[in-house]
């Protein structure tokens, strides 16, 4: 969950920071493999030069959607702009769908005009050194969007985790290319674009998933056992739950006492959100419908 201690403001500036820092990384990862593959004509490590060249541009579009992101509610967004955060990670998704289609299209023109690419050491020094970077940025982006419960960084850091598996086939490439055969150059280009295109399904899996209300937490059991603690309560059905992780929506009916008065039914209904909040400290706001118990 967030840290409460710190404000929201500074829990999206955190995330902004990080998504600096690693654009910067990526940019400088992206370079190297593109001049380098241009140079010696490997299309497999120009295809993944601009696979890290798109990390930097979804590194952008994460720092558009956290702007977005942190504003406050207002009248028009009376639920808040989180979910723009999520919204904005299916722009991720969409980045790397094309650059997917481009890499598919340039290995395909490499079957019909083959060129043999000029292997030597600083080839392989450069995708050691750049695989090297994807790592610890990959392992340090995760386990902070884990930590900040961000869908930007988690989404991203799968991104840089594709990124990983497309270099490490490329130094393959590399190899059998050395040993004479080019012709893996276009074909490790097409599997490392089939790559992306999973990572890409991966991300708009997840953010559909907020996008589209699915529920939350599946287990409404907790929220039952929290809810029949409060004295008063007779039953708690029909509970529903929405959101991100770390701002879940809950609407849920109770049945109390039909001769208790409208008073007593409104501070049992607070002492319900009070609890649950309490309790699931990601929960942002319930919704609570008060009923007469049945009477069989």
């Amino acid at each position: 969950m967030i840290n409460m201690k710190i404000s929201l403001q500074e829990h999206y500036n955190q995330i902004k920071r990080i998504l600096l820092w690693i654009l910067i990384l990526n940019w400088a990862v992206a370079g190297a493999k593109i001049i380098y593959g241009l140079l010696t004509h490997c299309v497999s490590m120009t295809a993944d030069g601009f696979h890290s060249l798109a990390d930097g541009a979804s590194n952008i579009v994460g720092f558009i959607g956290i702007t977005i992101a942190c504003r406050p509610r207002d009248a028009d967004h009376p639920y808040g702009h989180k979910k723009y955060e999520t919204f904005f990670s299916l722009c991720i998704a969409g980045l790397l769908g094309i650059v997917c289609f481009r890499l598919i299209e340039e290995g395909i023109k490499r079957f019909y005009n083959p060129v043999t690419p000029q292997i030597d050491a600083m080839s392989f020094i450069v995708m050691v050194v750049t695989l090297t970077i994807n790592l610890l940025v990959m392992s340090y982006e995760y386990k902070k969007g884990k930590i900040l419960q961000s869908d930007i960084l988690i989404s991203d850091s799968m991104h840089t985790r594709a990124d990983i598996l497309t270099s490490l086939s490329v130094i393959i490439t590399l190899v059998m290319v050395k040993l004479g055969y080019p012709i893996l150059d276009p074909i490790v280009t097409i599997i490392i674009a089939l790559f992306i295109a999973r990572a890409a399904f991966r991300i708009v899996q997840q953010s559909s998933r907020v996008l589209c209300d699915t529920a939350v937490i599946v287990d409404v059991r907790r929220i039952v056992d929290i809810v029949l603690s409060i004295e008063g309560v007779k039953t708690c059905h029909k509970i529903r739950t929405r959101g991100r992780p770390d701002d879940i929506y809950i609407d849920l009916h109770v049945q109390v006492n039909p001769g208790m008065h409208i008073d007593k039914a409104h501070k049992i209904s607070y002492m319900i959100e009070e609890a649950i909040k309490k309790n699931i400290p990601e929960v942002t706001d319930v919704v609570v419908h008060m009923e007469p118990e049945d009477k069989v």
